[in-house]
């Protein structure tokens, strides 16, 4: 087996293989993930972008008109926008961000990097990433690229996913660990 079945799997993996082969193959691997990552931002700051994508009330050509206009409003385009076209039109859309998970993982791999997914409370500053970046590439070895998002629900703290290891140091899983700890006493 190779390193790319390794990484990446199910309709997610699928996907994101054939737009990676497809993107390699028009030398635009860097700019595929540019838009792919501006459609990840877009769904991580819009509850109803987030609606749209994950309901089945809306149908494909609902999704899609929808999907059109986002695209061009985000500039958006090229390989990544026919991509998020055609997982509306095949209404795959509920699985966007797994299928640009997906590709990241493969653009990592393909350059002997590691993905890891990092939540945080608040945007994470230049320095804070280049900080985390150097700390993961001590513990794992490896260039580290991180795929940031933003979760105020967790209070604080980091969440941090590399591969198959996960480091919760949030506020709140702290918090409920000490009302776990809290009820066994008394």
């Amino acid at each position: 087996m190779t390193a790319k079945q390794h990484t990446v799997s199910g309709m997610p993996g699928r996907y994101a293989t054939a737009l990676f082969e497809l993107a390699a193959e028009a030398d635009s691997i860097d700019a595929v993930g540019n838009d792919l990552n501006a459609f990840q931002d877009l769904l991580d700051q819009s509850d109803d972008l987030r609606r749209l994508v994950s309901s089945p009330v809306f149908g494909a050509d609902e999704q899609r008109g929808a999907i059109d206009a986002i695209l061009a409003r985000a500039g958006i385009g090229g390989l990544a926008a026919n991509f998020i076209r055609l997982a509306a039109a095949n209404r795959r859309l509920f699985a966007i961000s797994a299928m640009i998970s997906a590709y990241r993982a493969l653009v990592a791999d393909a350059r002997g990097e590691i993905t890891a997914e990092v939540t945080s409370a608040e945007k994470l500053t230049a320095a804070q990433v280049t900080k985390l970046k150097s700390s993961l590439k001590a513990i794992v070895g490896r260039d580290v690229q991180l795929a940031s998002k933003t979760d105020a629900s967790i209070l604080g703290g980091l969440i941090v996913k590399v591969g198959s290891r996960m480091v919760d140091s949030s506020l709140r899983t702290k918090l409920q660990n000490l009302k776990t700890s809290m009820k066994g006493v008394g």
